[in-house]
C-alpha cells in the first residue's frame, strides 16, 4: 500500500468493510490436502472497480511505475532455490463462496465486480514471489493483468501484483481513460477470513481455504 494515497481509499475502505461485516470469523487452521508439493489451498478472488471515488487527483504516472518484484510460477530459472507453488486445478462456479459477496457490491452502486474466479495450488517459499498470472487463473479482462502469490513460510500470506489500465477511471481521481493503477501488496491471510486488498480506482477481495475439509459455500 502507498502511504501517499491513503486519504483516497479511506472511503472505498469503510464502504466495502460495511459489506463485509458479515464474513466469517477466522477459524483454526485445519490440515490442507497434502500432494507432493505441499499442502493444497483453494482460492477465490473478486476484483472489483471503484465508481465514485472522493477525492483529488493523484500522479497516477509515478503511480504505476511503483510496484514490486513478481516471477511467474514455473519459470524455475528465476525462482532460486526456493519452491514454487503448483497449480492444480480451476474450481468450478458451484463452489465458490463469495457469489453472495459479488452480488452485494454490483447491486450496492458503487462497484463493479470485473472479474470473479477460483482455484487451488501449492505454496511457494516465503519470499520467492512467485504467483501465477491471471489468464493461467481465468482472469481475462481488457486492461487487467498481473500476478496472484501464495507464500508459506512460517505463516500463510496472500500477495497480489496488478495493474488495470481502465477505460473509465473514477471521475473524481483525475486520470485519463486507460491510465495503469498499480495494486501491490502482501498479507498474512487466515482460512476462511475475507481479505481487502484497496486502491482508490480498483480493489480486491480474497478467499483462502485449505483444500480438505473446506466449508460449504456460504458456511
Amino acid at each position: 500500500m502507498v502511504a501517499r494515497i491513503a486519504p483516497l481509499h479511506l472511503t472505498l475502505g469503510l464502504t466495502v468493510c460495511a459489506l463485509l461485516a458479515g464474513a466469517l470469523a477466522a477459524a483454526q487452521e485445519p490440515p490442507a490436502t497434502v500432494g507432493a508439493a505441499g499442502p493444497v489451498y483453494n482460492i477465490e478472488i473478486i476484483v472489483f472497480q471503484d465508481t465514485a471515488t472522493l477525492g483529488g487527483a493523484e500522479n497516477w504516472s509515478a503511480e504505476a511505475g511503483a510496484g514490486t518484484h513478481s516471477i511467474v510460477a514455473g519459470d524455475e530459472s528465476t525462482s532460486g532455490s526456493g519452491q514454487v507453488g503448483h497449480f492444480v486445478a480451476m474450481l468450478p462456479a458451484s463452489v465458490w463462496q463469495l457469489t453472495e459477496l459479488e452480488n452485494r457490491l454490483r447491486a450496492s452502486g458503487s462497484y463493479v465486480p470485473v472479474a470473479h474466479a477460483a482455484w487451488s495450488q501449492t505454496a511457494s517459499s516465503w519470499g520467492t514471489r512467485a504467483g501465477f498470472a491471471l489468464p493461467r487463473l481465468g482472469i481475462n479482462v481488457p486492461g487487467l493483468s498481473g500476478t496472484v502469490f501464495l507464500e508459506r513460510g512460517q505463516f500463510l500470506h496472500l500477495g497480489l501484483s496488478l495493474t488495470y489500465a481502465m477505460p473509465s477511471p473514477p471521475p473524481d481521481l483525475g486520470a485519463a481513460p486507460d491510465t495503469p493503477f498499480t495494486l501491490n501488496q502482501s498479507r498474512r491471510v487466515h482460512f476462511y477470513e475475507r481479505n481487502y486488498f484497496d486502491h482508490p480506482a480498483f480493489g480486491v477481495i480474497a478467499l483462502v481455504t485449505p483444500s480438505q475439509g473446506a466449508r460449504a459455500p456460504g458456511r
